[in-house]
């Protein structure tokens, strides 16, 4: 076992928000690497029930298609976190929260982000799990 905090990105958040978006999902990217529209192909570790389609919710890592954007990132099959929903979903505290948009950023397997900077809120939920995203995000919601 390795030691806490030293290259691991994974960390654990009480709050299980509300899993709104399928499988064809249409996302915003919200990063500055030149991708501009994805689309959920799978939801990485679902466990699902037979003939249901996955459902991803905010700070779960999916597998996307880059639908719009430059030309040499187009067509790209990428890993990506989801930072915002717009499914209302409840916190511990009590308090509920929904954004405007759904919205995701392009990592690595590892959840390391791939551009430098995140435009727009994240939500804490996403920062807790994947811990890497909070160097390139500016407003934590």
């Amino acid at each position: 076992m390795g030691k806490k905090g030293a290259g691991a990105t994974r960390g654990r958040s009480l709050a299980r928000p509300t899993r709104a978006l399928t499988t064809g999902s249409r996302l915003v990217c919200t990063d500055n690497t030149g991708a501009k529209e994805l689309e959920i192909i799978s939801v990485l570790e679902y466990k699902g029930v037979r003939r249901r389609y996955p459902k991803a919710g905010v700070g779960d890592m999916i597998v996307a298609s880059v639908k719009k954007g430059r030309p040499d990132i187009r067509k790209k099959v990428v890993n990506a976190v989801i930072v915002r929903q717009k499914k209302e979903y409840r916190r511990v505290s009590g308090i509920r929260i929904k954004f405007e948009d759904n919205a995701a950023v392009i990592t690595g397997l590892d959840g390391v982000p791939k551009g430098t900077e995140i435009r727009g809120p994240v939500a804490k939920e996403a920062i807790e799990k994947w811990v890497r995203l909070s160097s390139a995000a500016k407003i934590v919601v």
